[in-house]
């Protein structure tokens, strides 16, 4: 999730593609040149361990017109972490 809200920050679209399941992966990712990202909060999360196949993560991503509150699920996809969508 951190390195996700990162490439949000500096607007590495190549990177979210790669971190997006297949599933659900948009063909474009569009930045808003206005919105400065500067604060992301975890608030809490589910499953994620070695052992598990899904999770969530619930935070807040401060920016410099509010607040984004998400609870995000990701699923292992050829063994890796993948966002799949927003709850």
């Amino acid at each position: 999730m951190r390195s996700r809200y990162t490439a949000f920050v500096m607007h590495d679209a190549a990177y979210l593609r790669r971190t997006w399941s297949l599933a659900t992966r948009p063909a474009t990712i569009e930045f808003d040149p206005n919105r400065r990202w500067t604060r992301l909060q975890i608030l809490g999360t589910t499953g994620g361990s070695p052992f598990h196949t899904e999770g969530t993560v619930e935070f807040n991503a401060h920016h410099n017109t509010g607040v984004q509150h998400e609870n995000s699920t990701f699923i292992r996809e050829a063994g890796e972490w993948v966002y799949v969508a927003a709850l």
